[in-house]
């Protein structure tokens, strides 16, 4: 038995939840992967998988198993990324989640941490709350992108960078369109917004409890025209339906060249909140994750991510 291997498909099954798909991301048959762990098993001499016809979950020593091959394949990786380079010219893999307010935020960031270190490779993911949490637990993720104030930081689990603060504007259809693009109205009110036919997050997402909060907090109980987890469709259900949507400064700069659109700023209350990168505070970070982490910091950048997200005002 490759040990190694084996606690990769342990790391892959925990990640996928189904034996199809943890086998064919580690490019093996499901029978070999199945192999290798019932061979796991009788190495340590418990059940680690609870099976049914299909992947159910882990036993309790399964869980102990897992979180001790979680760790070896992030140390592992770690030693292979410094083997094959140096600390001015980090390599390997970097996998960031990012809840989906912030994915355009994610994507610049990637984007020019690519273009000054091309030997990393970004992976950029659209993830829950709830996912970054757990990514960051397991160790699948080594960067999340979201809201510091529902995660575990006063704990020293978790490490915090301020990246900016998120702004939110009533997005509708204008009267008429506007030859340079997104027109940029006058503020409006949470009341006022609440009166229209909106396309809202689905509840499971944290930024929708942040607008029903706001909603909430002048007597207002939105009820969505339309509901979806999928940032393209609140967009596009806005440009091209009779729908508005409540949108932060981040996705806002993302269809400012829609010249049908106007972006009114939500006032009475005024929202802010704050998004920062997160990473694990007690693991070793990788040269990735180290190059990362002082871009996290540059002024430069700081500065770029506040025009892409925050009052949009230039």
């Amino acid at each position: 038995m490759n040990l190694l291997s084996s606690l990769r498909y342990l790391v892959a099954l925990q990640e996928h939840r189904h034996f199809g798909r943890a086998a064919k991301a580690c490019h093996v048959t499901q029978p070999a992967l199945s192999n290798a762990l019932r061979a796991l098993e009788a190495e340590f001499g418990v059940a680690i998988v609870r099976r049914d016809r299909s992947f159910v979950g882990f036993t309790l020593e399964g869980e102990r198993v897992l979180a001790s091959a979680q760790r070896m394949m992030h140390e592992h990786a770690f030693l292979q990324e410094a083997l094959r380079g140096d600390a001015q010219t980090p390599t390997g893999t970097l996998r960031m989640g990012a809840v989906p307010t912030a994915v355009p935020i994610a994507a610049r960031f990637a984007a020019q941490l690519q273009a000054k270190h091309p030997g990393i490779v970004p992976v950029v993911l659209s993830m829950s709350s709830l996912m970054l949490e757990q990514g960051l637990q397991d160790l699948s993720l080594d960067l999340a992108l979201g809201y510091t104030d529902r995660m575990d930081l006063a704990a020293g689990r978790l490490t915090a960078l301020p990246q900016y603060v998120e702004h939110y504007f009533l997005v509708r259809r204008a009267l008429h369109a506007h030859a340079d693009g997104m027109q940029m109205g006058e503020a409006t009110t949470w009341q006022a917004a609440a009166a229209l036919p909106l396309c809202l997050l689905t509840q499971d997402m944290h930024n929708r409890t942040i607008v029903d909060a706001a909603f909430a907090s002048v007597g207002e109980v939105p009820q969505p025209a339309l509901e979806t987890n999928s940032i393209l469709t609140m967009a596009l259900s806005v440009a091209v339906g009779a729908v508005s949507s409540v949108l932060p400064g981040a996705l806002v700069s993302v269809v400012r060249n829609y010249r049908e659109l106007e972006a009114l700023p939500l006032h009475s209350p005024h929202i802010q909140t704050p998004i920062g990168l997160m990473s694990h505070a007690s693991v070793r970070p990788t040269r990735a994750l180290e190059a990362a982490l002082v871009l996290a910091q540059d002024q430069a950048w700081l500065q770029h991510a506040s025009a892409y997200s925050g009052l949009l005002k230039s």
